[in-house]
C-alpha cells in the first residue's frame, strides 16, 4: 500500500512540474499575431492619392536625416544610421506603401514599418606565422585580433509616437502647397507642425517598449 501511495505522489509531482512548465513557457511568436481586421496603427488614411502622399512620404523621410531609396510613385524606403557609442552602431529603416483606396476617389492608405538593426563591436582571434630562413621551415604563430561590427539585434519599431511622428509630418507636406514647398521658411511653421521622428525612439540597446509616451521635444 505505501508503494502505491508513493508512485501516487510521483505521478503527482510529475503532473504539477508539467503544468508549472506549461506555464512558463512563452507563447510562441506567430501565436501573437492577431491578424485584426480593424485599423492597424502602422497605417493611416490621407486626403490625396498614393503618388503624392508617398511624395510627401519621401520628403518627410529627407527632412529627418534618411537616405531615400528604392523610390517609385507608390512606395518610398529610407535608412539611417546611427552611432550611439564608438563600439556600437544601429541603423533604423522605414519602408513605406501607399495606395489609393478607390480610383474614383482621392484618398489613399500609406503602410509604414520601421526596422531597428543594432551592431556591437566583436573582436575575433586570428593567428599568422612568420617563416625563418635561418631555421628552414620553422615558422612562428603570431597571435592577433580583428575587429569587426556584428549585427546583434533586429526588431520592428512597434507602433508608438514613433509612427504618428511621422504621419503628421507627411500630412504636413501633402498640406504644403508643392509650387511654394522649396521657400517655405521652417521658422514660420509652427514647431508643433513638424514633430521630430527621433525624439520617439528610444535610446539604441535598450528594449523597444509596445508604445511610447508623449514626450516634448528638447526645444520646448
Amino acid at each position: 500500500m505505501h508503494t502505491q501511495f508513493r508512485f501516487s505522489s510521483a505521478a503527482f509531482v510529475l503532473a504539477l512540474a508539467s503544468a508549472l512548465s506549461a506555464c512558463s513557457t512563452p507563447k510562441p511568436l506567430y501565436q501573437q499575431e492577431q491578424f485584426d481586421a480593424g485599423d492597424s496603427p502602422y497605417m493611416h488614411k490621407f486626403a490625396a492619392k498614393a503618388e503624392p502622399a508617398c511624395e510627401a512620404a519621401r520628403r518627410a523621410l529627407l527632412s529627418q536625416g534618411y537616405i531615400a531609396s528604392a523610390t517609385k510613385t507608390d512606395s518610398v524606403d529610407g535608412s539611417k544610421n546611427f552611432q550611439p557609442t564608438s563600439d556600437s552602431h544601429a541603423v533604423i529603416e522605414i519602408h513605406v506603401v501607399c495606395t489609393t483606396d478607390d480610383p474614383k476617389s482621392t484618398s489613399s492608405t500609406a503602410y509604414v514599418n520601421a526596422v531597428q538593426d543594432r551592431y556591437a563591436l566583436k573582436k575575433s582571434n586570428t593567428s599568422a606565422s612568420v617563416g625563418l630562413s635561418v631555421f628552414g621551415s620553422l615558422s612562428l604563430p603570431i597571435g592577433s585580433s580583428d575587429d569587426s561590427m556584428v549585427k546583434v539585434a533586429s526588431e520592428t519599431i512597434p507602433a508608438g509616437v514613433f509612427y504618428q511622428r511621422f504621419f503628421t509630418l507627411v500630412d504636413h507636406y501633402l498640406k504644403v502647397d508643392p509650387a511654394q514647398s522649396a521657400t517655405v521658411d521652417a521658422a514660420a511653421t509652427p514647431k508643433e507642425a513638424l514633430p521630430s521622428m527621433n525624439d520617439a525612439v528610444p535610446p539604441i540597446g535598450e528594449t523597444l517598449p509596445d508604445s511610447d509616451p508623449e514626450k516634448p521635444t528638447s526645444g520646448e
